[in-house]
């Protein structure tokens, strides 16, 4: 009988021991999740869930050391909803964050290669990184991009553009090197955009760094 009982103690204490692992695995499981989902949150604009500013500033600095290294071009698209403003004070600002969703779902389709990258930049403005592509494979994108936009066929009623929500792209693309600046890439590809803008809007405009 004492046999039995310190068997049964045994046992007791093995199953207690087993059931505090998996507790602990499972915890540690849970945790894992959270920390990763934190990171994400860190890293994803919440409205539209593209990269969010910080998220691409940090991978288009990675991109530009990457292609100063290997002599490939880095491109960047900036994109920005025309009249806007006006879109939110006419359709209301959920249907602008509706809108702005849908236009996100644009730019995600057309970031295709692994290394492409949407982003939200700020406010209606989004912005297009992409590695390893001269102006003229980012010019077609921008082409690509606008008329995406254009299909969804979101109503604009105080756009002077059009009947429809319409985007202004300003292209930029250069072979980093020892004598540019990331931001310069920046500076160019919103000058483009602005001239775009100022051109009369729903327009791709072109600037090539030299």
């Amino acid at each position: 009988m004492v046999g039995i009982g310190n068997g049964y103690v045994v046992e007791v204490r093995e199953r207690r021991l087993y059931l505090q692992s998996r507790l602990l695995e499972l915890e540690k499981r849970q945790l894992n999740k959270l920390s990763e989902r934190l990171v994400q949150l860190a890293r994803e604009d919440g409205l539209t869930g593209l990269a969010n500013r910080r998220h691409f500033n940090d991978s288009f600095l990675l991109e530009w050391e990457r292609g100063r290294r290997e002599r490939h071009p880095v491109a960047l698209l900036f994109a920005d909803v025309d009249h806007f403003k006006a879109y939110n004070d006419n359709h209301g600002h959920l249907e602008g964050d509706r809108a702005l969703v849908t236009i996100a779902g644009v730019l995600r389709s057309v970031a295709t290669r692994p290394g492409d990258l949407a982003a939200r930049y700020g406010g209606e403005e989004f912005v297009l990184l992409l590695p390893n592509t001269d102006s003229a494979g980012a010019a077609e994108v921008a082409r690509q991009l606008l008329a995406a936009v254009d299909e969804k066929a979101l109503p604009h009623k105080a756009s002077s553009v059009g009947s429809h929500v319409t985007v202004s792209i300003g292209v930029a693309s250069v072979v980093p090197d020892v004598h540019l600046a990331p931001a310069q890439l920046i500076d160019r590809a919103d000058a483009a955009l602005y001239e775009a803008k100022g051109a009369g809007r729903h327009r791709v405009v072109v600037s090539e760094l030299s």
